[in-house]
């Protein structure tokens, strides 16, 4: 006979498996062209795209994010980890002090085809939190994306991530009046053809970050080819 500490890892087991079934049937989006001119429809869909790949769901946490579109779209001490029966309130803004980033941070979903919700595709738009992932501060990856450039080519909210460096911080401040500051571990581009899905989303022993936006813009097809991930660490956490 079983115990019952068995029963609920096999539990868990199996419900990652299933979440990695359904999710790995998602494929990555082509983003478009750096100079659309395209309005975004209420939703936040445009015609060019940062892409996320999918992820195996943590046992214990909420499930990863599936494939995400957007035009621009020394590794810090861990910390306290909040209580399942008290998890992290949700991120308000995002600050990024050695690149000049300050945004506030939109709540992304999904939409009906289980596609990414995006901000909107326009000059000034801020980050975005993927609501399905966990609040930065929870045990996990929490993904922030947002874009590269804006509609007609303009600097979006990452246009400088790429000048980010390894020990930089970034403080994501809270619904509670609390900040959790992470420490950048490393960055890198990655092709869309060919996503790392588990180096980027894979389940983690702590809290950590993703900030993700495009790259490799080509102008022969006026699309970006890659994605640029920021991998960040959670450093400590201040009370609101």
């Amino acid at each position: 006979m079983s115990t019952p500490t068995q029963r609920r890892s096999r539990h868990r087991a199996a419900s990652a498996a299933a979440t990695l079934f359904v999710l790995s049937g998602l494929v990555l989006s082509s983003c478009g062209t750096a100079a659309t001119t395209a309005e975004p429809t209420p939703t936040g869909t445009s015609s060019s795209a940062a892409t996320a790949a999918t992820q195996p769901a943590a046992p214990e946490s909420k499930v990863p994010p599936p494939t995400a579109q957007s035009t621009t779209a020394a590794a810090g001490k861990a910390a306290a980890v909040p209580s399942p029966a008290r998890p992290a309130p949700a991120p308000v803004s995002l600050s990024i002090p050695d690149i000049g980033v300050q945004s506030t941070l939109l709540k992304l979903g999904l939409r009906k085809n289980r596609s990414l919700e995006v901000p909107p595709d326009s000059p000034g738009a801020p980050a975005g939190w993927y609501s399905g992932s966990p609040s930065p501060g929870e045990t996990g990856p929490a993904v922030v994306l947002g874009h590269v450039n804006a509609v007609g080519g303009g600097p979006g909210v990452f246009a400088d991530l790429r000048g980010l460096r390894t020990g930089a911080g970034i403080t994501v401040q809270r619904a509670d009046g609390s900040a959790a500051l992470f420490t950048v571990t490393r960055a890198a581009a990655y092709s869309k053809d060919n996503f790392p899905t588990l180096e980027v989303y894979g389940n983690t022993k702590g809290p950590e970050l993703r900030v993700i936006t495009c790259d490799g813009y080509d102008p022969a097809t006026g699309l970006f080819d890659d994605n640029y991930v920021v991998f960040a660490k959670l450093k400590s956490t201040t009370a609101g």
